[in-house]
């Protein structure tokens, strides 16, 4: 169990939260190296996330702890959320990174969504005839599963496939993670961003105000994926 200091009264400041807000504020409070509790509450439910320095250290919701714990959190559609800089705690359940964390969440979200929508299915061949010829080039790379281009908001330009969908999202929350991190260090929005995962990497590149979104094997080398997939585009360019 966490293991807080006492309070006398509140510190910090609340506020109201949906999903993807309150990965906002994780995010801001892991670049600023924050180290306290945000608590969330969702109805009746109530879940805590502890940061160390910048990064997660440990969840609690529930009887769960951890890493299931901040999924759950994370997973809720809305709620409540209070920043405490003097609550604490000795406990140390999670050991990975918050961009890590942030976008495995999204990726749960992804697949329990897949479990409730019933897509239309398509034949393969049909549904990649469609693609734009962009994202058609990078499938032809050795190690790319699937790709997806759309416009600035997110949305899937001539691929309506739930996996496309899904992509996107992905690619979006990508986006959103490395324009914080462009903001912070006044570099801009961001133009390329790649995330490294055990079995799941994504590559995202700016073009036009339009983004490719690029899901690789995690077998593959990500490095070399993005050399392949930035020569292919280049070359059909120069062509």
């Amino acid at each position: 169990m966490a293991q807080e200091t006492p309070q006398k009264s509140p510190t910090g400041f609340a506020g109201s939260v949906d999903g993807l807000q309150l990965a906002d504020v994780l995010q801001l409070k892991g670049h600023n190296r924050f180290s306290g509790c945000i608590t969330v509450e969702y109805g009746t439910a109530q879940g805590m996330i502890f940061f160390r320095d910048g990064e997660i250290i440990h969840a609690e919701q529930g009887k769960a702890t951890g890493v299931t714990a901040f999924n759950a959190i994370i997973c809720w559609p809305g709620g409540k959320f209070a920043i405490q800089p003097k609550v604490t705690t000795t406990s140390r359940t999670i050991t990975e990174s918050l961009n890590y964390l942030l976008l495995e969440a999204h990726r749960l979200m992804d697949e329990a969504q897949a479990g409730i929508r019933q897509p239309q299915p398509e034949p393969q061949q049909e549904s990649r005839r469609s693609l734009p010829g962009i994202a058609e080039r990078a499938l032809a790379v050795p190690g790319v599963t699937y790709a997806v281009v759309t416009d600035s908001s997110g949305v899937p330009q001539q691929d309506g496939t739930f996996e496309a969908e899904s992509l996107a999202r992905q690619g979006m929350a990508l986006t959103r993670i490395g324009n914080s991190l462009g903001g912070l260090f006044g570099v801009g929005a961001v133009k390329s961003a790649a995330w490294q995962g055990g079995n799941y990497q994504l590559l995202l590149f700016e073009a036009r105000n339009n983004y490719l979104c690029v899901a690789v094997q995690g077998s593959s080398q990500l490095g070399q994926v993005e050399t392949d997939l930035r020569a292919a585009l280049t070359a059909r360019k120069q062509g």
